[in-house]
């Protein structure tokens, strides 16, 4: 068995740099993502759903707004599927040109 040594034990491993890591692309809308990640089901969990997608929290509302654990599962990971819905391309034509982290309050689920 080896001796521990006194020294710091990583001091083998390269010192990351203080540069940021580059931003993850919303799965949605394409803008990269702010300093608030949510790690979203494509497919829900209730579905079978295992994989999940980075997205802004606010693409995540939209979507649970506009859409049914049923369709969800229908559409699966084929986002163009979702952006063909006119309420989510509107929706995403107009979060284009907003800051990564913006929020706002949403309109209740129109099913």
């Amino acid at each position: 068995m080896a001796r521990r040594s006194k020294q710091d034990p990583y001091d083998h491993l390269k010192p990351e740099d203080d540069a940021p890591a580059a931003p993850v692309p919303c799965w949605l809308c394409g803008r990269p993502t702010g300093s608030t990640i949510v790690w979203h089901h494509p497919v829900p969990k209730s579905r079978g759903g295992k994989d999940v997608v980075p997205m802004h929290p606010i693409c995540q509302q939209t979507l649970i707004a506009n859409f049914t654990n049923s369709e969800l599962q229908r559409h699966g990971m084929d986002v163009t599927g979702l952006l063909d819905n006119p309420n989510i391309r509107k929706f995403v034509d107009w979060v284009a040109k907003k800051d990564p982290d913006f929020t706002a309050t949403l309109t209740k689920k129109q099913r």
